[in-house]
């Protein structure tokens, strides 16, 4: 389980992208984007993470944060199906897009949730099954992707993987 209260647990920022998701709370915030609380604590200082769409970055341009590695050796997650619950929040007319993948040791990637546009001014629950093939180590993906908005953002929090993984 991730509340990203302290830091990035043990998330990290993928190197193959234009910029990274950044740890933040809605009171450092200067331009009213993004969500007016965390998930967690539903406080203005409470953390979440966040990219939103600015004159840094080009419209189409992707941040992607990627889980630890989660084994298969594991002989609960062979059995079970193993899921993944987040809250998201994306907000603003001119939003980009959130996908969610399942990446393979091998590097295959398998889309779980591709969201594009405004989804609301609120925190959303969402799982996702993370079913398995074969015996094949895998990580969670979150990708997000920048809109042409400069006031537009995606924020995540709450990232918690189910027992059986």
């Amino acid at each position: 389980h991730c509340n990203f209260e302290f830091d990035l647990c043990e998330w990290k920022q993928d190197k193959n992208d234009d910029f990274d998701w950044n740890l933040r709370t809605s009171s450092t915030t200067k331009m009213s984007t993004g969500p007016a609380t965390d998930h967690t604590l539903q406080e203005p200082c409470g953390h979440y993470i966040f990219i939103k769409s600015s004159f840094l970055q080009l419209p189409g341009q992707k941040a992607r944060i990627s889980s630890p590695i989660l084994s298969r050796r594991n002989k609960n997650c062979k059995v079970c199906v193993g899921v993944i619950l987040f809250y998201y929040h994306m907000y603003g007319a001119h939003i980009g897009s959130l996908i969610v993948y399942q990446r393979t040791t091998a590097k295959h990637e398998k889309i779980l949730l591709n969201l594009t546009g405004n989804q609301g001014n609120f925190w959303q629950r969402k799982a996702l099954i993370l079913a398995g093939d074969g015996d094949e180590d895998f990580q969670v993906v979150f990708e997000g992707i920048a809109g042409k908005g400069p006031k537009d953002g995606i924020a995540l929090d709450d990232l918690t993987f189910s027992r059986e993984c």
